[in-house]
């Protein structure tokens, strides 16, 4: 079994670390920042590895909606990703694309066997964690309105810029994947005096070598 291990940043994956005898199943990559980007690296490299991959952990900070019970340094794992600002930006809500020959696929169900291993795994090590709605986006809320819109209309755990991408692509390549996040600030507020982006970093690259860990040894 190959695992694939996605993450945006090189700061991200910095922190991953998983163990001697698991580096030897283990491929990489640092996907860049956003779902365009996310995709086409992915892509090409489920390509170059065809057949060869078994799963895909893809893991990253995020930032929490205002109304999510989720916290600074919670780890989260997603049930299901959504492209949150696919569609029309109006006032008081993102209008998705519905009518006839205009629909588009705009989330995307997460593999379950290996949410359920994830979690297996995270509670073996004692690490409390969230599951719930990741929402996806081009353009990160910048303003805490925008971020309870969107959290409110997707019923959002938190905000990230890639995942979706991992999802649906992983999903054409008729591959599984889970998603691993940490939170690093809440979603909508710029004052980066209250974010914790380097101990996300860690908690989360350090989480998500566990659960490869475990999902190697299953």
């Amino acid at each position: 079994m190959t695992i694939l291990i996605a993450a945006a940043t090189d700061l991200e994956m910095q922190a991953f670390g998983a163990d001697r005898d698991a580096v030897a199943y283990v491929l990489r990559l640092i996907t860049g920042i956003g779902p365009m980007e996310t995709a086409l690296s992915l892509t090409s490299m489920l390509h170059q590895y065809s057949g060869q991959i078994s799963a895909v952990v893809n893991f990253g900070i995020a930032g929490a909606y205002p109304d999510s019970p989720a916290q600074l340094l919670d780890i989260c794992i997603a049930k299901q990703e959504i492209l949150g600002d696919l569609g029309i930006c109006l006032p008081e809500r993102i209008e998705r694309f519905a009518e006839r020959g205009l629909a588009v696929r705009d989330s995307f169900i997460l593999d379950d066997r290996l949410r359920k291993a994830a979690a297996q795994a995270l509670r073996h090590i004692g690490i409390t964690f969230l599951q719930g709605n990741f929402v996806t986006v081009s353009s990160s809320s910048g303003t805490t309105e925008r971020a309870q819109q969107i959290g409110r209309q997707y019923q959002g755990l938190c905000e990230n810029m890639e995942g979706a991408a991992v999802a649906m692509v992983c999903e054409a390549f008729h591959l599984p994947c889970v998603e691993l996040r940490c939170i690093s600030n809440r979603a909508g507020e710029r004052d980066r005096k209250n974010w914790r982006l380097r101990e996300a970093c860690l908690r989360t690259g350090q989480t998500a070598a566990a659960v490869t860990e475990f999902l190697l040894t299953d």
